[in-house]
């Protein structure tokens, strides 16, 4: 009877054997499934403070309300308004101005929806060893003759950059010398070992950062980036830079720390147009979702001992007064260097004007 039962045993086994198989494949399967229908929260580098800093706390909060969430690191708000342009329902850390100026690659204004534009702003540096450049309005005349050392072309920084050459073509978008590093770490090292170039990057103010410590050790200096075009720029409703003043260094003994006046612009939290999302269930889901991050109060989404909580008690904007005597600064420069921005407007008009023809000669199309 033994040996009957055996076999039978080890048939028994087998097919447990295969059927506990057959259910662990299954799981396996169900595994990515799970996790696609979390929400995508997409931030930038993974030292970043949109990725360390911000978006842990925003997806606490949508988990606790009941939608599973994760951080996705990114190259940043143009890597991010590509992935929410191909996947509407996902969420995304950027900065305003980027916003503004990359729309319409990606569909338009009309193809996202802002949750939140709080009062965090990321800051506009200008760094260099040139002792004779003082001001944005000199950087921007003698655009030409410099060297621009920035982060990666896909950075929300090089946005930045293309953002305010478009503003001012016929100074500031003569530059022609640009070279992407690999990140800002690296634009600073080369811009503080070479006195005609200028390191042009976005971040959060924090004066515990060792960048700010670097510039002042080798002898570099932050040149405030504010002009009126520059702080007149709107969309959507929003100002899109003002100006602040805020600390980038310590107060030690006898030393009252360092602070700087520049361009800021704000940090947004945006998401696809609900028109986009064509599935009825998931539109639903995606409103509820916008609705609790727009619900949120500011410092909800803030770690209580974060670097941006003091970053916020350290930094003020600047009323339009206050901002004048920067901006008078930067328009003087240019009044100075009015001849050579006219000259670039005169090339640039002609060189889109139709051909004209000499004077004597018939036109072809007159030929005929």
């Amino acid at each position: 009877m033994l040996q009957l039962e055996l076999p039978l045993l080890s048939a028994r086994r087998a097919a447990c054997s295969r059927g506990a198989a057959v259910a662990a494949l299954a799981l396996l399967t169900l595994v990515p499934a799970a996790a696609a229908s979390d929400v995508i929260v997409n931030t930038g580098g993974e030292k970043g403070a949109y990725h360390g800093t911000f978006c842990p706390v925003l997806t606490a909060k949508l988990t606790e309300a009941g939608y599973p969430a994760r951080c996705k690191v990114s190259n940043g708000t143009p890597e991010n308004m590509a992935r929410v342009a191909a996947a509407p329902t996902e969420i995304a850390y950027g900065q305003l101005d980027v916003l503004a100026l990359d729309a319409r690659q990606h569909g338009g204004e009309s193809a996202f929806r802002k949750l939140r534009t709080d009062d965090v702003r990321e800051c506009l540096f200008a760094v260099t060893r040139n002792p004779k450049l003082t001001n944005f309005g000199e950087v921007a005349v003698g655009a030409g003759e410099l060297r621009f050392i920035l982060p990666p072309e896909t950075s929300g920084s090089a946005a930045t950059f293309r953002f305010l050459r478009k503003l001012d073509p016929y100074a500031l978008g003569q530059a022609r010398d640009i070279l992407h590093a690999a990140d800002v770490d690296e634009a600073l090292a080369i811009t503080l070992a070479d006195t005609e170039a200028v390191a042009i990057f976005v971040q959060f103010p924090d004066p515990d950062n060792a960048r700010f410590k670097l510039i002042a050790e080798k002898g570099g200096h932050i040149i405030p980036v504010l002009d009126r075009n520059i702080l007149s720029q709107r969309h959507a409703g929003h100002v899109i830079y003002s100006a602040q003043e805020t600390q980038v260094s310590n107060a030690r003994w006898l030393n009252g720390g360092t602070k700087v006046v520049t361009a800021c612009t704000p940090l947004v939290v945006f998401t696809g147009a609900a028109a986009r999302i064509t599935d009825a269930a998931q539109r639903k889901r995606q409103d509820a979702i916008a609705a609790i991050i727009a619900g949120l109060r500011s410092e909800d989404l803030l770690p209580a001992t974060s670097f941006v909580s003091r970053m916020l008690k350290r930094t003020r904007e600047l009323t339009a007064v206050s901002a004048e005597r920067f901006v008078r600064f930067s328009e003087e420069a240019r009044d100075r260097a009015s001849p050579l921005i006219e000259r670039a407007r005169e090339a640039a008009r002609r060189a889109v004007e139709p051909a004209k023809p000499a004077e004597g000669m018939v036109p072809p199309e007159a030929q005929k």
